[in-house]
């Protein structure tokens, strides 16, 4: 069977029209479905991926997190973590890849030491791996946009003797795209913690000031 191009509707997974949406390839809503529908739905969206596809299943039920891992577990694919974000949990799963040791193999840096290099060197590499939706809504100023299901095709644009920091909402996406981007030869690749979150709050507190150039990025920073 062909590869699905969208799981569930543009506008119900989006909430908008238009082209600036949501890549849903990879990306089955759940939301709202209690056991076993998750489940259900997960076996028959995973079913028209390809092998090493990454599924992200949005859920509700607090229960799905130990139903998809257990069964991942037991159809060959690898739970790669989930991700919460406010009521919703973002579920990753690579398919047919049970024997992939699910591991951090990306150095982490905190978000408060990523600042502070980024004041002191504005041509820092930073890739952001959310979805568009997330992107245009908030960004660090110069983050380059490659959603984490478009790592694979893209990180050819890439140069791999830079330094390269991801950065996602909460680390775990960015994580994801570390190890595909280290298993690709990509030897000074850092993930970004806690990532976006932690960023836009600091930037409601006005510990972050900045416009849409790195020129005029500024943080106030005290002595840690």
């Amino acid at each position: 069977m062909g590869r699905r191009n969208r799981i569930t509707p543009v506008d119900e997974l989006a909430g908008i029209g238009g082209s600036d949406v949501i890549k849903t390839e990879h990306i089955l809503d759940a939301k709202g479905l209690a056991c076993p529908m998750p489940i259900v739905r997960t076996r028959k969206a995973m079913n028209d991926l390809f092998s090493g596809d990454i599924l992200e299943v949005l859920a509700t039920d607090n229960g799905s997190t130990a139903d998809i891992k257990a069964w991942a577990a037991s159809s060959g694919h690898a739970y790669l973590g989930t991700e919460t974000e406010g009521d919703v949990l973002h579920h990753f799963m690579k398919k047919d890849s049970a024997n992939v040791e699910v591991k951090q193999e990306v150095p982490v840096i905190k978000l408060d030491t990523f600042l502070r290099k980024l004041e002191q060197d504005s041509s820092l590499v930073i890739i952001d791996v959310r979805e568009v939706k997330e992107y245009n809504e908030a960004h660090i100023p110069g983050a380059i946009h490659f959603a984490l299901g478009e790592i694979e095709t893209s990180m050819h644009e890439l140069n791999k003797s830079e330094d390269i920091y991801l950065i996602c909402q909460t680390g775990r996406r960015s994580g994801i795209a570390g190890i595909q981007l280290a298993e690709n030869g990509f030897k000074h690749v850092y993930n970004v913690v806690p990532g976006m979150t932690e960023w836009k709050k600091k930037q409601t507190k006005g510990e972050i000031n900045y416009d849409n150039s790195y020129s005029n990025y500024r943080s106030k920073w005290r002595t840690f």
